[in-house]
């Protein structure tokens, strides 16, 4: 079981973009990276072709997977992963408040 997944609201530790928050769209466990909603955004030149045209586009690009950390669901600060057993099924916990962290 993976510490962040798809889906998870995060915040960021380190970086340009330090103290912001953000939803995981996409993670990459052999490269240790996530790509976060609206964090770590860069600018790029993107040739025209018949299905999309050109121009400069903003998108995200990957971030650590260490300069990232769970937001704890009860104050949005950040906290750590721990995983427990409850009802038969190993869930993830959230070290700083103790609250199942969904999904």
């Amino acid at each position: 079981m993976q510490n962040i997944r798809k889906g998870d609201k995060v915040v960021v530790l380190a970086g340009k973009d330090k103290g912001r928050t953000g939803e995981v769209l996409r993670v990459m466990p052999k490269d240790d990276k996530a790509v976060v909603r609206g964090v770590n955004l860069i600018r790029r030149h993107q040739k025209q072709t018949q299905a999309q045209e050109g121009g400069i586009i903003t998108k995200e690009a990957p971030i650590h997977l260490s300069n990232i950390a769970i937001a704890d669901p009860k104050d949005g600060k950040p906290t750590r992963v721990g995983f427990e057993l409850r009802d038969g099924k190993k869930v993830r916990i959230a070290k700083r408040s103790g609250e199942v962290i969904n999904g």
